[in-house]
């Protein structure tokens, strides 16, 4: 049983890592999809968390039946093979441009919380991402299970001193309402899915206890909504900071500072993670390429892309790649798990 449990706890673990990334840990797409809506962003919160579990836990069901060892295998299965090739295509400049935004993510926070420039920052952490591709799954599970728990004590212990505080989650501020607010928390979800495929499902297949991918991926879910919920209170409680690239390092600078130097290794470690769940998904996916020259080739395009601000990309590329990733969410959630 201890055995099942750590194997969950590691996968469990992978999933919030690749999840929470740069714009999670740093508050920026918390604020982008739930905050900014004010109360509906809270009934979002809580309706993504529940997707996040139950189709997560699906999700990784449904590639352990079909021993897929990629994404495009998942989705020939879900789109079809005739449209599968396309699908794939899309979600893959997908993963890179994603992986661009916490390289930049990474550069930013260089940047604007350590007054150093952006592209020592960009450089320093696609140097680390290359020594643990190194060792392949090993180093995704070593660099995951260090850092989520590091990430969950910080968020927790933050949420709990603001409840304990005079004033917190004021909501006094005229929240933006759109029809977006309705749609948020499915492109959300549908988004972060698609993107946590490219890791969550070669780990599925690869894992030897099926009840314990199971366990895993609704530990994961139910963990990123603790994280999600507590992230989005915090930010509703300090709307003075929703306007900078990483708020939630503005508020634990003015109201923690004695934790603030450790908050932003946390911060940089959820970015980190995020980008090594998308450089590992991209090289199972191109495996058939010499590994050493796919990973040069690959780091140069996520550097180029990466220069561009941390915040723009995010702001423009998130929502879109929401939308377009609602397909594949409607189809996980229809699709039968096929029998083994």
């Amino acid at each position: 049983m201890s055995k099942k449990w750590s194997m969950a706890w590691q996968i469990a673990a992978v999933y919030v890592g690749t999840v929470v990334g740069a714009g999670f840990a740093t508050g920026k797409e918390i604020v982008e999809f739930f905050t900014q809506y004010g109360v509906f962003g809270t009934i979002g919160v809580f309706i993504s968390g529940g997707l996040f579990a139950w189709s997560g836990a699906r999700m990784m069901m449904m590639a352990r039946a079909l021993r897929a060892s990629s994404y495009k295998q998942l989705n020939d299965y879900l789109f079809g093979k005739t449209a599968s090739s396309m699908i794939t295509i899309i979600m893959t400049i997908m993963i890179v441009g994603v992986t661009s935004v916490m390289l930049s993510g990474a550069g930013a926070l260089f940047e604007e919380q350590l007054g150093l420039s952006k592209q020592v920052g960009i450089a320093f952490t696609i140097c680390l991402v290359f020594a643990v591709m190194l060792y392949d799954v090993k180093g995704l599970f070593a660099v995951n299970v260090l850092i989520v728990p590091m990430m969950l004590l910080f968020s927790f212990f933050l949420f709990g001193k603001l409840m304990l505080g005079e004033k917190w989650c004021n909501i006094s501020f005229f929240p933006h309402y759109s029809w977006r607010a309705f749609f948020s928390p499915f492109s959300y979800t549908a988004f972060n899915l698609a993107m946590a495929q490219t890791v969550l499902v070669p780990l599925a297949v690869e894992a030897e206890d099926e009840q314990a991918v199971r366990w895993g991926a609704w530990l994961g879910g139910i963990l990123l909504t603790l994280i999600l919920l507590s992230s989005h209170i915090i930010l509703l409680s300090f709307p003075h900071v929703l306007r900078y690239d990483i708020p939630m390092a503005k508020i634990v600078q003015t109201f923690f500072a004695y934790f603030y130097w450790l908050y932003l290794l946390v911060i940089y470690g959820e970015i980190f993670t995020s980008i090594v769940g998308g450089v590992f998904g991209l090289k199972r996916q191109f495996r058939t390429f010499g590994s050493l020259f796919f990973l040069i080739v690959l780091f140069v395009i996520l550097y180029l892309i990466s220069l561009f601000r941390y915040g723009s990309l995010l702001s423009f590329l998130y929502p879109i790649f929401g939308y377009i990733s609602l397909l594949f969410l409607l189809l996980l959630m229809c699709r039968k798990i096929p029998r083994l």
